[in-house]
């Protein structure tokens, strides 16, 4: 699977791309475009890669993305329903060059601005947001232009959000390092549950494992370890969310053969044991 800029075509009767996606799993390499992006998560759950940041996602994830920044959305393990989400892609001059100088059009300027380092938006957002985009899949051409400017005008008004990347991220891949990663976050996803040698990730990009560790510091602006820890403990929360496994089985499950070093990890990402965690979240859901 080669990560690669993506060629984004807009329909023959209209002048950017809004549409439904389903399949078994989300499987689009990591990518990016020159083309503004906002996807709403219908179905399905895994982990969400934009820039340098590794975040869990969920139905009803609402994330909008700026131009030429990399992100995919990858799976996590076999999910019971399809993945579906809605995508609409739009150039920067879908209204004609200038538009968004013009005075009316300020704070979907600023949002957009913004989103070169890409924002989710919180749950009340996205529950504002998704019948509009579910009604937009069905409009005509003229009328999904309108939904498009009202749905930013509405982004353009919210506080609750938070920005995804850092500045700096998306400057510093050429082509050829969005396949090495793409490589490095499906080798991660499929063999997180063993144990991954320095020799192990440095020789599948085919770095000696000094390149490879400059190389993944100079990305990330994180050591792989650092990164592979953060990734499987994101897991256990998410285990530790929806099962009633017992920690010990649930860091067994995501890679760690000792329970002490998987405690020190968890405290180290989260402030805060495995069960305080688990407890805060039934607190936070019941309230």
């Amino acid at each position: 699977m080669k990560a690669q800029l993506e060629k984004i075509m807009s329909p023959p009767q209209g002048s950017f791309k809004c549409f439904t996606y389903e399949g078994e799993l989300f499987d689009a390499p990591w990518h990016f475009h020159p083309e503004f992006e906002l996807t709403l998560i219908l179905k399905s759950s895994g982990m969400r890669y934009v820039g340098d940041s590794v975040m869990e996602f969920e139905a009803g994830d609402l994330v909008l993305l700026g131009t030429n920044l990399p992100h995919c959305w990858k799976n996590t393990e076999h999910q019971k329903e399809p993945a579906r989400s809605i995508v609409v892609q739009w150039e920067e001059n879908v209204l004609g060059d200038g538009w968004l100088e013009k005075d009316e059009f300020i704070a979907i300027r600023k949002l957009l601005k913004t989103a070169t380092l890409g924002i989710k938006f919180g749950k009340n957002t996205s529950n504002v947001i998704a019948p509009l985009l579910q009604n937009m899949t069905k409009c005509s051409p003229f009328k999904k232009i309108i939904s498009l400017l009202e749905i930013l005008h509405l982004l353009a008004q919210e506080n609750d959000y938070e920005v995804l990347s850092r500045g700096t991220f998306s400057l510093k891949l050429n082509q050829g390092s969005y396949q090495q990663i793409d490589l490095i976050q499906n080798y991660v996803s499929d063999n997180y549950q063993h144990q991954i040698t320095l020799k192990d990730i440095s020789n599948l990009v085919l770095m000696s494992e000094e390149t490879f560790c400059r190389f993944f510091k100079r990305t990330y602006g994180k050591s792989f370890f650092t990164f592979l820890n953060e990734y499987k403990i994101k897991l256990a929360c998410k285990q530790l969310i929806e099962t009633n496994k017992q920690v010990s089985e649930i860091a067994f499950l995501c890679g760690y053969e000792s329970l002490p070093f998987f405690y020190r990890q968890f405290k180290k990402f989260m402030n805060c044991t495995p069960l305080v965690y688990q407890k805060k979240y039934a607190q936070a859901f019941s309230s």
